[in-house]
């Protein structure tokens, strides 16, 4: 209980805080970098730590490090709801995002240690249900709380809620057994040192990667900034891999990865990321700014998307039990989350709730038969005095790629919806610096940087224009557009990780014999 409560609460800051980043751009006087890093802060250091919690946690013990993670996302939490700036905020993200990683990749080890057999996956459906909740109840709650009391008690509430855990942690310290040894005449690797080089290595990686992406659409994605970044990324992993291939005691055995039916598991949740967690994050923005719905309506409004994330782990795993193939319900995700974001191109301004509930239901689905599934079968394949490292890789993968995906859903709405504004600024009198080119130009960035925030009228207000009702209506109309655009892209992409991953378990998903 005490670790489902500490994961019902982390996906919450994915969820709930998009909600909140409209106000949170006007309240701050934010502008789109720092204001996107509200929510790439916490993806970024989740990505970047969960794989080195993992690998601590099979040295230290995987109820230290849960603790410790519990304990730092309180921490940040708390310096997010004082957060006097948005630089701040960033930086107390970052920490939450830290925190994170621990509940997510130690909580998960903790499970697999202590459950077995049939037990094991109910407490993996228990484990996606309950982040299903918190994916659920964050929208609807960030959305009451930042319409009543304010966007700070978005995180107080999470300060609060995670802070219930800390009163289990001796109880929980005494039923998790040891840590199990590893087999005889097998090198000691999860039992070893901490491999700090190759974790510092991994989380620089990860930096430079996303920071690239972030920054693609306001560098420009051929300057020299964002390739150089880019390059720095790919030459730290290739150190990386040679790093841990020399290790006595690596943060990730690569060995892992020649089982393609555990390469292919974990790529689920990439896929996921693509087609879920991108809508997750903005749909509440296109809601707002697009559809003219006050944030509590989107919140609730989410609750078609969040839902299926809540009922479906359960039924997936009922359904495991009664002789359903795994694998079957994980390709049925995959379907769901492609034919969910092709359906949601059908959005437009005046969309309905009934035209909005089957496109957001369907994309639901997509993630909720998967969520908690895939954890219990792809941690069932790892050595049990690796399951950290399992959980940790499993996990690095799930919000890396959020961080990624978010990172580039964002970038590429701010490119998409530059463009537009920049065809059609022009023709509103007042807007685009008259006759002045470089005046056009910084005007249509400044511009289009508040409304890729969702900030409608601040930019009407920057753009000059002399009709800013009319120009308002502009802007709405062009992310309308960018918006559906990059609906189109997150559903190749899904088309594409589909038939990597159905490559990569077929034929039941047994691995091919080679010698490697």
């Amino acid at each position: 209980m005490a670790v489902l409560l500490a994961v019902f609460v982390v996906p919450m800051s994915i969820s709930g805080t998009a909600v909140a980043l409209p106000r949170i751009g006007a309240g701050t006087h934010a502008g789109l970098a720092p204001l996107q890093w509200v929510v790439n802060a916490f993806n970024v250091a989740f990505a970047c730590f969960t794989l080195v919690w993992g690998s601590v946690a099979d040295v230290v013990g995987r109820v230290r490090a849960f603790a410790a993670g519990v304990a730092l996302y309180a921490l940040g939490s708390l310096a997010g709801a004082v957060a006097p700036g948005v630089l701040w905020l960033d930086a107390a993200r970052a920490l939450t995002g830290i925190g994170g990683a621990a509940i997510f990749s130690c909580g998960a080890a903790i499970l697999s240690t202590v459950f077995d057999g049939p037990a094991r996956a109910r407490a993996f459906a228990l484990f996606g249900t309950v982040a299903g909740v918190g994916v659920a109840v964050g929208p609807t709650l960030s959305g009451v709380l930042v319409q009543g009391l304010g966007w700070r008690w978005v995180f107080a509430a999470h300060a609060v809620a995670v802070a219930l855990v800390l009163p289990a942690l001796p109880t929980i310290s005494r039923t998790v057994p040891a840590l199990p040894a590893p087999p005889a005449g097998t090198a000691r690797t999860g039992r070893g040192r901490i491999d700090v080089p190759g974790s510092a290595l991994f989380v620089l990686a990860m930096v430079l990667l996303t920071t690239a992406i972030v920054q693609g659409s306001q560098w420009g994605w051929g300057s020299a900034g964002v390739l150089g970044l880019f390059l720095g990324a790919a030459l730290v992993l290739a150190v990386f891999a040679v790093v841990e291939r020399r290790t006595a005691h690596p943060m990730l055995d690569l060995g892992m990865l020649r089982d393609r039916r555990f390469v292919g598991l974990c790529l689920v949740p990439v896929a996921a990321s693509f087609g879920f967690v991108t809508v997750l994050t903005y749909l509440p923005s296109y809601l707002t700014a697009v559809t003219g719905r006050g944030t509590g309506a989107a919140g609730l409004l989410m609750l078609l998307l969040t839902a299926p994330v809540l009922a479906l782990p359960m039924l997936a795993a009922r359904l495991v039990t009664r002789g359903v193939p795994a694998l079957t319900l994980i390709r049925l995700s995959l379907v769901c989350l492609v034919a969910g974001d092709l359906a949601l191109t059908l959005l437009s301004p005046s969309a309905t709730v009934l035209l909005l509930a089957a496109p957001m239901l369907v994309t639901g689905a997509g993630m909720g038969l998967s969520a908690g599934l895939v954890d219990g079968q792809a941690l069932a394949l790892a050595d049990p005095a690796k399951a950290g490292m399992a959980a940790g890789f499993l996990n690095t993968l799930r919000l890396g790629s959020e961080a990624v995906a978010v990172a580039v859903y964002g970038s590429a709405l701010a490119t998409v919806l530059g463009g537009r504004i920049a065809d059609g600024i022009g023709a509103h009198p007042g807007a685009a610096g008259g006759a002045d080119r470089t005046a056009e130009v910084t005007d249509v960035a400044a511009v289009t940087d508040r409304a890729a925030g969702g900030d409608f009228a601040g930019a009407a207000e920057l753009s000059g224009a002399t009709d800013r009702h009319a120009f308002t209506d502009f802007l709405a109309h062009a992310y309308d557009s960018a918006f559906h655009s990059v609906l189109w892209g997150l559903a190749v992409v899904g088309a594409v990780l589909s038939v990597a991953i159905a490559f990569l378990l077929r034929d039941g998903g047994r691995p091919r014999q080679t010698g490697a």
